[in-house]
């Protein structure tokens, strides 16, 4: 069977819509990816149309990926706008000086109103992050912020950076996130128009030292969700 390459033409790249722009300064740009647009292009993908990365260099310029968000969830995301300011940010995130706190809404019902859940990971072959005691080492914690009806309202924490960290934690402890088809039950997962994990604030300090605390408030396909859990 042939592959289908979809090829964009400019204007149609010039009319794709800009992630929001929630902090921008000389080294940095700070944007809310929304849910289901990747970070930038991962193996396989046939297009550099359809990630905030290549989005964003159409109007921004050279941007250099900081770090990544899951295709499926949204919030914030840094982009570097030099080399320079690559290195001191990914730098940040490495040695864990960035505070990055996420939304997520589980299935079940903690009754733990906070909690942390160590447990090293593994990635494998597939992509696919497991459990493993021979995985590296990773930390989350969790505070819970609302009971619904069958489901859970958690402010999450991570002090590691792990390939799909926070989803396979809540999924080892039995409460997987909701909307998630990879780690949750599929046919249950698929009712749910997206992966319901939002990255809500990043703390840390720019290259002069001063010290930035962005927020960006849940978007509507979000709390849209939330009346029905």
């Amino acid at each position: 069977m042939k592959k289908i390459i979809i090829v964009r033409s400019p204007e149609q790249l010039r009319n794709m819509t800009e992630p929001e722009i929630i902090h921008e300064d000389a080294d940095i740009l700070a944007i809310n990816k929304p849910s289901g647009l990747l970070t930038m292009p991962g193996r396989g993908e046939l297009s550099s149309a359809d990630s905030a990365l290549s989005i964003l260099r159409r109007t921004r310029g050279p941007l250099f990926v900081v770090h990544r968000l899951d295709k499926d969830a949204s919030g914030l995301m840094l982009l570097a706008r030099s080399a320079q300011a690559h290195r001191y940010y990914s730098g940040l995130f490495e040695n864990r000086d960035i505070a990055k706190k996420y939304l997520a809404a589980v299935e079940g019902l903690l009754t733990e109103k906070n909690g942390e859940i160590d447990k090293p990971l593994v990635q494998g072959g597939s992509g696919r992050v497991s459990v493993a005691f021979n995985g590296k080492y990773s930390v989350t914690r969790y505070e819970t912020l609302e009971h619904y009806k069958n489901s859970t309202l958690l402010e999450v924490s991570i002090l590691t950076g792990r390939r799909h960290q926070i989803r396979v934690h809540l999924y080892s402890i039995g409460h997987p996130v909701i909307g998630d088809r990879v780690y949750g039950d599929q046919a249950r997962q698929r009712q749910w128009p997206r992966l319901m994990l939002h990255a809500y604030e990043l703390k840390f300090a720019d290259r002069t030292g001063k010290k930035l605390s962005l927020r960006s408030d849940p978007p509507k396909d979000f709390m849209s969700v939330l009346p029905f859990l």
